[in-house]
């Protein structure tokens, strides 16, 4: 049963994914950005690293998406004026088999050569002693502070950055 939520939850990511780079309308790239982040959010789940999955769910999905969307409409994006897209058939062919190849040269090349690197501090009996939520804020406040707050001020600054863009056209 793992196996198959995975499967289905994989390729409503990938589907998704595909779906917010093909989209013209920036809204709706955005609300597929959305449900790829929700079927991240459950392959957390399967990983059983549920406090990540709400804090993907909550931060991403919820607070800086609306930030997207709410910046997507205060630049007023309006629909440009073009014929639809062409596509050749013979350049997609070629472009999903060379996708193919590339994907097959990468599991038989890196595939078996994977090794697993040495166990840390936080292994799984020892996450399932102290706790997920624990073992991630020890993780996170003590090795990673640093990188979490150098985060929170990059978001800040593309937010500024995005209300000076929008005033600029404004005027």
């Amino acid at each position: 049963m793992e196996w198959v939520l995975f499967l289905i939850f994989g390729l409503v990511a990938a589907a998704a994914a595909v779906g917010m780079v093909l989209q013209r309308s920036p809204i709706y790239s955005a609300l597929c950005l959305i449900l790829a982040l929700f079927a991240q959010g459950g392959l957390y789940i399967l990983l059983h690293a549920e406090l990540i999955a709400a804090v993907h769910i909550f931060v991403y999905a919820g607070a800086i998406m609306v930030l997207f969307l709410f910046v997507i409409m205060l630049l007023d994006l309006r629909p440009e004026d073009r014929s639809p897209v062409r596509t050749n058939p013979v350049g997609v062919s070629v472009g999903l088999i060379l996708a193919g190849l590339l994907l097959a040269e990468l599991a038989l090349g890196v595939g078996p050569h994977i090794a697993l690197g040495p166990r840390g501090v936080y292994d799984f009996e020892t996450v399932r002693a102290v706790g997920n939520t624990q073992a991630v804020g020890r993780i996170l406040f003590r090795e990673y502070l640093i990188p979490f707050e150098l985060t929170s001020v990059i978001l800040l600054a593309a937010m500024v950055g995005a209300m000076v863009l929008a005033k600029r056209k404004l005027e």
